[in-house]
């Protein structure tokens, strides 16, 4: 009785399992990237990995609910060790939904920033192709003082 049951041991290891595949995926290098696509995959990939948290809670309930019934159930000094063992997991799970979700915000950020830069860009690029355009204009005759001063107001 004082034991947990088979599928505690299963759920622990699977949960502890996805902690450390998420936690890599986190900790991969971030690079700067300069590619909406690549920006938007890499949200996909962090929107995925939140899902899969979600799906995950149900066996970390278990867990809880599980220690919770050994410490009424065993003795003292085994039940200290189940809540121990469970408390390291909700450190890292805490810790991993907060990274999960500090990267995505920032992501997000930087997606919008990015696409900003891009319209500005683009707009900027445009307007340059106009000055070069009014830039490589004949010149009005000296005499066409109509015409100098209208070449004017548009410099």
């Amino acid at each position: 009785d004082s034991l947990p049951p088979a599928h505690y041991k299963e759920t622990m290891n699977t949960i502890l399992m996805w902690m450390q595949q998420s936690e890599t995926k986190l900790s991969m290098p971030q690079v700067a990237v300069a590619e909406y696509e690549t920006m938007e995959q890499r949200l996909r990939e962090f929107k995925a990995l939140q899902s899969s948290l979600q799906e995950q809670q149900k066996g970390l309930t278990y867990l809880s609910t599980t220690v919770e019934e050994l410490s009424r159930k065993g003795p003292a000094e085994v039940s200290q060790s189940y809540r121990s063992e469970l408390e390291v997991v909700l450190g890292r799970w805490k810790k991993l939904s907060a990274q999960l979700a500090e990267q995505c915000q920032k992501l997000e950020e930087h997606m919008t920033k990015l696409q900003r830069f891009q319209n500005d860009t683009r707009t900027l690029k445009k307007w340059m192709a106009e000055v070069d355009v009014f830039l490589k204009e004949e010149w009005p005759a000296l005499g066409d003082s109509e015409a100098l001063e209208k070449q004017l107001e548009q410099c």
